[in-house]
């Protein structure tokens, strides 16, 4: 009875936190709705967008990129909410020094994904743009871009950055928890290096240098990951010796 007692109270919780990061996204989609005719005009406004034409092929095109800009702010501001109710979920779990050291995993975690985004769409976006547009007029095309297809290119090479920069901090907890070690991450470094290839080559243009573009922002994360670890594994060493 107890045990089933306990599973009650478990998925109870479980609901309660569901519904408050449901809850969460449903307000955000609706201020998504409001605000997103002034997110599209101020990247509209960009010195990328302002050399494209935004043609719709279809009567649903502007609704759908109306739509999927609101869902993305919603996404956006419900991420510290669900990353917060995570914690608070299985927090009755752990130490009170685990609780205080996760907690700081909540914004840290939110901030590198703006950082990430950030990152992606002022800095590597342009520059894929740039060079496939450059690659039109290199081959005589006629540009006619639709607006479908302008923000398919952008979220798909945004929002993929914005998580992969969650990398050092994933792998710092998985340090903590003791699934890696600097060690590890040492002897791996060369399957790393290919499977983060394989990753910048699948979300970014099939050209070399939008491969570069995302690739080597992924390594530079990965690097700096070791860095953490090895920082962290030092000072977690060093412990025992101080007391």
């Amino acid at each position: 009875m107890d045990l089933q007692g306990d599973l009650v109270n478990h998925l109870t919780e479980l609901r309660k936190r569901l519904i408050i990061v449901i809850a969460c996204f449903f307000v955000s989609m609706s201020g998504g709705l409001y605000v997103a005719p002034m997110i599209l005009r101020y990247i509209k406004s960009g010195l990328t967008a302002k050399s494209v034409e935004w043609n719709v092929f279809s009567f649903t095109d502007g609704l759908f990129i109306y739509l999927r800009c609101a869902f993305l702010f919603a996404i956006l501001f419900t991420l510290p909410v669900l990353l917060y109710q995570t914690w608070a979920f299985v927090k009755p779990g752990l130490t009170e020094t685990e609780a205080k050291g996760t907690l700081a995993y909540v914004p840290v975690s939110f901030l590198l994904f703006l950082i990430g985004v950030s990152f992606s769409y002022f800095l590597v976006f342009p520059m894929m743009l740039g060079f496939m547009i450059e690659m039109n007029h290199n081959v005589g095309a006629v540009e006619t871009y639709g607006i479908d297809r302008y923000f398919s290119f952008l979220f798909s090479v945004v929002f993929p950055l914005g998580v992969a920069f969650e990398m050092p901090l994933v792998i710092l907890f998985l340090t903590k928890i003791g699934v890696l070690t600097p060690e590890r991450l040492n002897g791996s470094r060369k399957y790393a290096y290919v499977s983060l290839a394989v990753v910048g080559a699948c979300i970014s243009p099939p050209d070399f240098v939008s491969h570069l573009s995302v690739t080597v922002p992924l390594l530079l994360l990965f690097e700096i990951s070791v860095l953490v670890t090895r920082r962290y594994a030092k000072r977690a060493a060093a412990v025992p010796t101080l007391t």
